[in-house]
């Protein structure tokens, strides 16, 4: 065993400060008697655009202090373009950088997780700590919790757009919905946002902050892990650097290391330190520790297609935030925590099927009080609001690999979007169903001509062409590290690596399956679950609540 001094040892040392590693960070250190490193790449994310929901447009926009703004391969079914991923850099991770909706999944998608061999992972096992996580500002019930840590709230918005698309899809033939974390995820309605007090509540917010003062809690921020310290498959430390020209620092952990990275940085990681499909390994130029197949394979992620309609009057956030506009809504937010610097702009959306037969909803929508092209980077001219068209479950998978030995360059990623028939078909659906919503009464007194796709594109084939020309990823990549019964899978139900011991995966790469909707409130809740095993605590007991048939 490596000695090391007593400053350079910690019974668990976490890399990654996003949404679970913050969780993680809390969780742990609620016991006294254990010391915690946590290891980040980026910084503290406090900076106004964090805080201020608004910033969110700024914030996902490229590559930034707060974004890793990874590019994908050539996709073949997308007219061979690049695809760009932003991902959360720094404390909260992509929780400081997302659009803050608070979205669980579908209960039988974790029912799923359970009959795919993965015990204590159905929904009845998952929704009491979905519940410790949640502090949700009107109360608690069979769904919802009082007293966790992440604050969770309404959105406040009085611009009519917001309610008219609920009305409008509802006119459509769609159901309503009060609740989409609750008895019926299916139909149209408001989002549960993660702001408290008209600030974004991220993981860091929530978890990292309060634990800051805990003398047993050690956080190193601009500290990039370069590689894990493996003796004999055992996991005893990491290794980080501030950059690629600074010196390599090691860190010791008695009990075990906690990658945390993501569904992007946790197989990259592994890899890099020889953990991973040995032929793939070798071709980068890494020795192989451990031959892991699947390590970065099973890439699944949300891709999303945009209805952009132009609106009639000067209520969207093209005229609302134009010019010096933008400054007066710092300004008054800076002072005084109000205006549309509180607003996220996307507070309404759906659940909806594309077909019948299904059991669960597979198309998501997401209601945006802009236009919105290409993550926000095209600027809108007009006033304009766009509906995002999601396809939850797609049967694509993709895989993510290394280009070469460095550490610090880039993984490659290739999600293959759309090498699959049935996510062409729901995407497509979808648009139509989208057009219809779009064409009710409700938004009558709004609306304007279709920006896009334009009401030139109507055939079957001329929409497939637009989706192939538009699509963007929605931000929800998972399974690259995945969690699994079978000997292949990555790690087993408690997020253990196999092949490695005093090593553990924990966020949205250890999922083994997309879940109905946004990926980070179910992303902490794994890593409060996980946090019980890790501490010897007693699983929570199972909660049954009925859900809506099909």
């Amino acid at each position: 065993m490596t000695l090391a001094s007593a400053e350079d040892r910690f019974d668990y040392i976490i890399v990654g400060a996003g949404s679970a590693g913050c969780v993680l960070a809390n969780r742990l250190t609620e016991d006294p008697s254990v010391r915690v490193l946590l290891l980040e790449a980026g910084g503290r994310n406090n900076s106004l655009l964090v805080r201020m929901p608004a910033g969110v447009g700024t914030l996902i926009k490229g590559k930034n202090a707060h974004n890793w703004g990874f590019m994908t391969e050539a996709q073949s079914e997308l007219n061979n373009r690049t695809m760009y991923w932003p991902r959360g850099k720094g404390w909260g991770g992509s929780s400081s950088i997302n659009g803050m909706i608070y979205i669980r999944g579908h209960a039988r998608d974790y029912d799923q997780w359970a009959q795919l061999g993965l015990k204590g992972w159905s929904f009845s096992d998952v929704l009491p700590y979905f519940k410790r996580s949640e502090t949700l500002e009107t109360g608690g019930d069979d769904f919802h919790g009082t007293s966790g840590p992440l604050h969770v709230s309404w959105g406040k918005s009085t611009n009519p757009l917001y309610q008219a698309i609920i009305e409008a899809a509802v006119q459509a033939g769609h159901k309503k919905s009060d609740d989409f974390n609750g008895h019926d995820q299916e139909g149209f309605g408001s989002y549960q946002l993660t702001i408290k007090d008209g600030e974004r509540w991220s993981a860091s917010f929530a978890y990292l902050k309060p634990a800051l003062g805990r003398p047993n809690l050690a956080v190193r921020s601009h500290a990039y892990t370069t590689k894990l310290l493996l003796e004999d498959k055992v996991c005893v430390g990491a290794e980080y650097a501030h950059d690629e020209n600074s010196p390599r620092t090691r860190v010791y952990a008695n009990k075990e290391v906690l990658v945390c990275a993501g569904a992007v940085q946790s197989p990259q990681i592994l890899m890099v330190s020889g953990i991973g499909p040995a032929q793939s390994l070798q071709k980068a130029g890494v020795e192989v520790v451990v031959d892991s197949q699947n390590v970065g394979q099973n890439l699944q992620d949300h891709l999303d297609v945009l209805l952009l309609q132009e609106c009639t009057q000067p209520i969207t956030a093209f005229s609302l935030n134009r010019g010096l506009k933008q400054y007066l809504t710092a300004l008054t937010y800076l002072l005084r925590k109000e205006g549309l610097g509180r607003e996220n702009f996307l507070e309404s959306g759906g659940f909806a099927k594309s077909r019948k037969g299904l059991d669960r909803p597979d198309l998501q929508f997401h209601f945006v009080n802009a236009l919105v092209e290409q993550h926000g980077k095209i600027k809108a001219m007009t006033d304009g609001f766009s509906l995002h068209i999601c396809y939850l479950r797609p049967e694509s998978r993709g895989e993510i690999t290394l280009a070469n030995a460095n550490p610090f360059a880039a993984p490659v990623i290739d999600p293959r979007y759309l090498t699959a028939e049935e996510d062409r078909r729901a995407l497509r659906e979808g648009l139509k169903m989208a057009r219809h919503i779009m064409a009710q009464p409700a938004l009558a007194p709004y609306r304007g001509p279709e920006f896009k796709p334009g009401a030139e594109v109507q055939s079957d084939d001329e929409i497939d062409a637009f989706i192939k020309a538009t699509a963007e990823t929605i931000y929800h990549p998972i399974g690259t590290c995945r969690m699994g019964s079978d000997k292949a899978s990555v790690v087993d139900k408690d997020c253990k690596v196999r092949g490695v011991k005093n090593l553990r995966i924990v966020d949205a790469s250890v999922m083994p399956n997309l879940i109905g909707g946004n990926t980070n409130a179910p992303t902490i809740m794994i890593a409060e679950k996980i946090s019980d095993h890790i501490r010897g605590k007693k699983f929570l007991a199972p909660q049954e609540v009925t859900i809506a048939n099909p």
